[in-house]
């Protein structure tokens, strides 16, 4: 298998199509690996499974090609992100409730800084947060913006994909630099230089220019996938794929998290405290925050093996997991054999292009596993 793909070969927005760009997302899968898989093992009319879904890139390939698809994660943030990606809309009515809210959010916006310039009171109080977190990293103007479109959300049908929206224009509005939305450690309150932009670049104070791009390219996004997708059923679960009770599938493709490396609630902080969602990272497994020390390692392979045997009660004889890891501390080979599995084949892949400022080299591997 070819999978070490240039960037010639593969640019961004192939790697980015349609609805895989409604939301960043740290540590996730390109879709074009998943199809190779999905193509190879999996037919129409078959289930797959991906434990740990994160963004839902399986989830998207395997209706493109009309197989069934089912997703577990602890994150209610993801949960809401693969629900937003894999809905079925009227599209008539997503862009007007699209545009209805952009514009009531533009026009509230408008009467405040009106207000502010002729020192008038406003006619209601803007809206308020008791996060401190919320305060401390988006400026007031910013936060104001983006708590009046999170007070509409109610008024509309779609209410997943607009939390789409308002969190990736939350994440670009936060106090951080421009070059650093990845992995900020503090807000940006001071005028800074700027290593993407290589000039002096000021804190971002308004987050309406973000909630207008998103809104938009939503739409298109959208309206791009909605050509594409297929009948085939996508079932989204919300919950510890260790201890659920997981229905017949045909085999598994995911990219469990790898040990010591991100902390997928940290990652989106900003929605947590916008959306006020349920927080359970106590449940990561291999959570960065944990390190890489002997004790995580080991903590690290028991909970993706209590996983993985949970779904082999569930999966037919024969059917394959497909599992891309960075396994640079070796412990897949302990994991694979502590499960009712023959491997087949381990694929090594470079990845030759990374986010943000990151430029080190970095391989992961893809392991193929057989069901006994």
């Amino acid at each position: 298998l070819y999978l070490n793909w240039t960037e010639k070969e593969l640019p961004e927005r192939e790697r980015t199509k349609h609805v895989h760009r409604l939301h960043p997302y740290l540590g996730k899968y390109i879709p074009q690996l998943v199809e190779i898989f999905l193509r190879k093992y999996f037919r129409p009319g078959d289930t797959v499974l991906d434990p740990f879904a994160g963004s839902g890139t399986t989830l998207v390939q395997a209706n493109e090609l009309g197989i069934h698809a089912i997703g577990y994660d602890i994150s209610a943030f993801n949960v809401i992100l693969m629900k937003a990606k894999t809905g079925r809309y009227d599209l008539s009515q997503v862009e007007d409730e699209i545009r209805d809210i952009l514009a009531r959010t533009e026009s509230a916006s408008r009467r405040t800084e009106r207000q502010l310039a002729l020192f008038e009171p406003a006619p209601q109080p803007p809206p308020e947060t008791s996060s401190l977190y919320l305060r401390e990293w988006f400026a007031p103007q910013a936060l104001d913006e983006l708590l009046t479109f999170r007070a509409l959300i109610k008024d509309y049908a779609y209410q997943d994909l607009l939390k789409v929206i308002l969190s990736r224009a939350a994440r670009s509005a936060r106090l951080v630099t421009h070059f650093d939305l990845d992995f900020p450690r503090k807000p940006q309150t001071e005028p800074y230089f700027c290593h993407k932009h290589r000039r002096i670049c000021q804190p971002t104070t308004s987050a309406l220019q973000f909630i207008r791009r998103y809104s938009l390219d939503t739409i298109t996004r959208i309206r791009t996938f909605s050509q594409l997708r297929t009948d085939a059923r996508v079932e989204i679960h919300h919950g510890n794929s260790a201890a659920v009770s997981v229905p017949s599938i045909d085999g598994v493709i995911t990219s469990p998290p790898y040990v010591g490396l991100i902390d997928y609630h940290e990652q989106h902080r900003y929605a947590y405290e916008l959306l006020e969602l349920e927080d359970r990272r106590s449940e990561e497994i291999g959570a960065g925050a944990g390190g890489t020390a002997k004790k995580a390692r080991a903590e690290y392979q028991a909970g993706i093996i209590s996983v993985f045997n949970n779904i082999c009660r569930s999966m037919k004889a024969g059917g394959r997991f497909i599992v891309v890891a960075g396994d640079s501390h070796d412990l897949y080979g302990d994991i694979a054999a502590a499960l009712d599995v023959e491997v087949e084949a381990v694929v090594q892949r470079h990845v030759n292009r990374r986010t943000g400022r990151r430029s080190s080299e970095f391989y992961e591997s893809v392991f193929i596993w057989r069901k006994k």
